[in-house]
């Protein structure tokens, strides 16, 4: 069982409209930005050096779970870590709940995170609706044997049909079967406050506001994007 969860705000407001203006409260922050291409970041370093930090201090976390720009960070944390480049210190992330996403377009990142196929074990979300229906795809088949579930909906947290709900009650069961493990989340437009277990164990969610797009891609607004850290 899962003790806990972390839930980190972003580090750097948000620009642009928020689709969720008068639904949540503002302020509104995200973690990263990026250029139309999706091959040009700013503050990515930043924030990877926040969230290394983070984990170290806080952790150790099994798994990551994210949701948009929270799925693709947590994945780069994940590919990063498994070539030595980060939180070297810090057992392997062994598991990933990846609810929509891509990959990084920066060839300098991708030749080290998505140089080999990533093992950790990881279910992908994909909306036949969302915007990134086909990054997420993309995301998925950089990992090992990936779960991909999909649902009809758009780019969201999907509800789930009963067949949907037992191939991740399945996947859940496998991994609680492993030694203990982590996960983390990154929340995009959303401010949580960070919840602790009585044992001190907890997940991290980090808050984000933008909608931008990728070009070439099938893309609809984001919600909400989350990158979390939870203890076994």
């Amino acid at each position: 069982m899962m003790e806990g969860m972390d839930f980190p705000d972003g580090k750097f407001p948000a620009g642009g409209k928020s689709d969720i203006e008068g639904i949540f409260p503002p302020p509104y922050f995200e973690w990263f930005q990026f250029n139309k291409d999706f091959t040009e970041y700013t503050n990515l370093e930043e924030c990877l050096s926040y969230l290394c930090e983070y984990i170290t201090a806080n952790g150790p976390f099994d798994g990551f779970l994210g949701f948009s720009q929270g799925t693709t960070l947590s994945a780069l944390l994940i590919g990063y870590q498994a070539q030595g480049k980060l939180l070297k210190e810090h057992p392997p992330i062994k598991f990933f709940i990846a609810i929509s996403g891509s990959k990084f377009r920066d060839p300098s990142i991708c030749d080290v995170a998505y140089k080999d196929i990533i093992k950790a074990k990881s279910v992908h979300f994909i909306g036949e609706k969302d915007w990134l229906k086909l990054p997420s795809e993309e995301l998925a088949s950089a990992f090992e044997k990936p779960l991909i579930i999909r649902h009809p909906q758009g780019h969201t947290v999907p509800r789930l049909d009963e067949v949907a709900t037992n191939q991740l009650r399945n996947w859940v069961t496998e991994i609680l079967h492993q030694p203990k493990v982590g996960v983390s989340v990154c929340e995009h437009e959303i401010d949580h406050e960070e919840k602790k277990s009585e044992k001190g164990s907890k997940l991290e969610v980090y808050n984000t506001n933008q909608d931008k797009g990728v070009n070439g891609v099938e893309i609809n607004k984001r919600d909400v994007e989350a990158v979390g850290v939870a203890q076994a």
